[in-house]
């Protein structure tokens, strides 16, 4: 198990963590996470975060959601157990397809919903039984805390975290 030392330089407002962040992008050093109490507007774009691809999952998502309405309607109503419902025909799938309209939408959206926040919480690894990983309980209160990767640097970020307006700054080794 491989320690590494990173530096946690504590906020007490959201504007100034935003330049801070700014800052500490354009002096050139990696921020490895920031714990905020609340979402921060803009905090993903100062980071330089990439955007998610959630939308072309709940895409696809929905796409198997439709597939398997499609498959299992045709499997029950026409294939398995045709029945006459009102005078309808059961010789032909496409034929009773605008009754089928409402499950298909029903199946979409339900695959697409269930599955993405499975995914979002594989993805996050935010599994049940999971211990917390946050390292400063006032991250959940009030206060703003900036995780910075150190490589022999610490002065200088130091010094630079403080110009920023870090209330606190401490050096922690970490283990990954």
């Amino acid at each position: 198990m491989e320690a590494s030392k990173v530096i946690h330089a504590i906020y007490n407002d959201d504007d100034v963590l935003m330049s801070a962040v700014k800052k500490v992008r354009a002096a050139k050093h990696h921020i490895e996470e920031i714990y905020t109490p609340f979402p921060v507007h803009g905090l993903d774009k100062a980071m330089g975060l990439e955007g998610t691809r959630i939308a072309i999952c709940a895409f696809l998502y929905g796409l198997v959601g439709l597939t398997v309405a499609i498959t299992m309607m045709n499997f029950i109503m026409i294939e398995d157990w045709p029945q006459n419902i009102g005078g309808k025909p059961s010789f032909s799938y496409i034929e009773n397809m605008p009754a089928f309209v409402p499950i298909m939408f029903e199946l979409t959206v339900f695959f697409a919903a269930h599955l993405m926040v499975i995914t979002f919480y594989l993805r996050s690894r935010m599994w049940p039984f999971k211990k917390a990983e946050n390292p400063d309980p006032r991250t959940t209160d009030d206060h703003f805390l900036m995780e910075i990767g150190v490589h022999g640097n610490e002065d200088a970020l130091e010094t630079l975290l403080k110009e920023t307006g870090a209330v606190e700054i401490k050096l922690v080794d970490k283990a990954h």
